[in-house]
């Protein structure tokens, strides 16, 4: 062991893979089961949402959601993660991480199934207590992502922290999968029931009254998987570091290490005190000192996470409307309302199991091998390349559609082998443990500022210039909307070069923290 390194925090980083390591990646890891797929499930309902409450029968096609009603639906929950990102990262620092784990995952379940229960039959009603939910649902959402980084970066092992953080992430992968999966089986199931015929052959016909039902049984499908791991998070023991660094109680830390790692730890009280005391451990976020070390780097992880997520929530929330535009999804009037769900349900599963997933567990893969910098920056890289091939010959995909989905796939498994996985992990590394959780939620809440524009810019700047959906107005096209996205991954790589490689580093080696005032001061003597 280092020399004056407190031995509770130096145990956790030369400790092997252990069974508390894979309980913790699964803990962790329905949260954001979750997290995905009470995000990206709206995508599946949107289309349904528009044919049960504003369609006119004298119309040609089905109904759709009014613009500001669909930005709403689909933003209103990326609102309500920023907040809850900037609160519970923020709380988590002072209150502790298992403190308020729980809370954020109550509120997951309760919303998840209000959000089913939106009141009343009449659209305004419906619309708004969906809204209303959703933002709360976001609001719990927001929470998991400080914290679950935090506490699976502050429980692994320096070696394979990396893996550890992003397999925490990579179940994200999953939720998205699991969403898509939920609604082919649910909208199966109900056209098996209560078919009917195409929307261009009975128009009143074509959207049965069960079809109601459809759209709640989804989005209350995600209470399930976080309604099962409450009860293991709350016998989560709080993580050493923030029990011996920010909390200075290091009996407690040697107390609930010594169990979790089945080894006696000493309780160095004195260390962490003399720790505490140091004044370059007690710097503040906006201190000049927190600038100088750390103002870079915080605002690499913020803008590299909110250049991605404006390209990836913008693709990812309405890859419905770009497969009906290059014709890959048949029309609406050809359908009947459960057999666009289930088409819609289809594209996303297909999507998500080719290349979604594997990109993800690609990162978990090499990213403790070739480090968080290359992956991101090669991730950026060929995001660009091929929304720019999707792009530029546009026309041409829509007589090959098996081409387009495969760029588009490929688009999914780079952002995921990449900054989507990438932008979560580092920011759990590189800041102190009294700001880490507080710094993660910033950069996480920068991140959902470009899902929230994304999403809503998406919606204006997709229409096409002579021919834009009704109650639009027009804006530059999908071809030049894939462009911007573009342009914007390599804006992405540009700011990657802010961002330190935390790679094979113990949390307090990037911080400075785990070190009494003797090495410090030995330090600044000469030789």
């Amino acid at each position: 062991m280092a020399r004056n390194q407190l031995g509770v925090l130096n145990a956790l980083d030369v400790a092997k893979t252990q069974w508390y390591h894979f309980t913790a990646i699964v803990i962790a890891g329905m949260g954001f089961f979750t997290d995905a797929y009470d995000l990206f499930c709206i995508s599946l309902v949107t289309k349904l949402l528009g044919r049960i409450y504003y369609t006119e029968q004298t119309a040609s096609k089905p109904g759709v959601l009014p613009i500001k009603v669909l930005a709403a639906v689909n933003g209103v929950a990326l609102c309500g993660t920023f907040a809850g990102q900037l609160f519970f990262g923020w709380l988590g620092d002072k209150l502790g991480r298992k403190r308020v784990y729980g809370v954020t995952l109550a509120i997951m379940v309760v919303c998840s199934i209000a959000s089913g229960l939106s009141l009343g039959k009449e659209r305004k009603a419906v619309m708004a207590t969906l809204c209303f939910f959703r933002f709360w649902l976001g609001f719990g959402i927001g929470g998991d992502y400080p914290l679950s980084a935090t506490i699976m970066s502050e429980y692994a092992n320096k070696k394979t922290r990396g893996a550890f953080i992003a397999a925490v992430f990579a179940m994200q992968g999953f939720g998205i999968l699991f969403g898509g999966i939920v609604g082919l089986i649910v909208s199966a199931v109900f056209n098996g029931r209560y078919g009917a015929q195409p929307y261009n052959v009975d128009r009143k016909g074509s959207t049965v009254m069960q079809a109601d039902y459809v759209w709640r049984i989804i989005l209350m499908f995600g209470a399930i998987p976080a309604a099962m791991t409450y009860y293991w998070r709350m016998k989560m023991p709080e993580t050493a570091r923030y029990t011996a660094l920010v909390a200075k109680n290091a009996k407690q830390a040697a107390a609930d290490m010594s169990t979790v790692l089945n080894v006696d730890l000493e309780a160095e009280q004195e260390k962490v005190e003399r720790i505490a005391e140091d004044r370059s451990n007690n710097f503040g976020l906006f201190s000049t000192e927190f600038g100088r070390r750390h103002g870079f780097h915080l605002l690499g992880t913020a803008m590299t996470w909110f250049l991605l997520d404006v390209s990836y929530y913008s693709s990812n929330l309405f890859q419905k409307d770009i497969f009906t535009n290059v014709g890959w999804l048949p029309k609406a009037e050809n359908m009947n309302a459960i057999d666009e769900v289930y088409s819609v349900a289809k594209a996303q599963t297909l999507i998500a199991l080719c290349g979604t997933v594997p990109g993800y567990w690609f990162t978990v893969a090499f990213i403790d091998h070739i480090g968080r910098f290359a992956i991101q920056l090669m991730g950026f890289f060929f995001m660009a390349v091929f929304l720019f091939i999707l792009a530029i010959p546009y026309d041409h995909w829509k007589q090959n559609h098996a081409g387009f989905v495969i760029l588009y796939s490929l688009t999914f498994f780079f952002a995921n082998f990449g900054p989507n996985a990438t932008t979560f992990v580092v920011p759990a590394e590189i800041f102190p443990a009294r700001l880490r959780s507080t710094c993660h939620g910033i950069s996480a809440a920068w991140g959902k500022a470009g899902a929230i524009i994304g999403s809503f810019g998406f919606l204006y700047a997709s229409q096409d210039r002579k021919n834009p959906d009704s109650g639009y107005k027009p804006g530059i096209g999908i071809k030049n909307t894939l462009i911007v996205l573009g342009a914007l991954n390599f804006l992405g790589m540009l700011f990657t070069l802010l961002v330190p490689e935390s790679k094979g580093k113990s949390l307090e080696e990037l911080t400075g923290e785990n070190e009494d005032d003797e090495v410090s001061t030995a330090r600044t003597l000469p030789e």
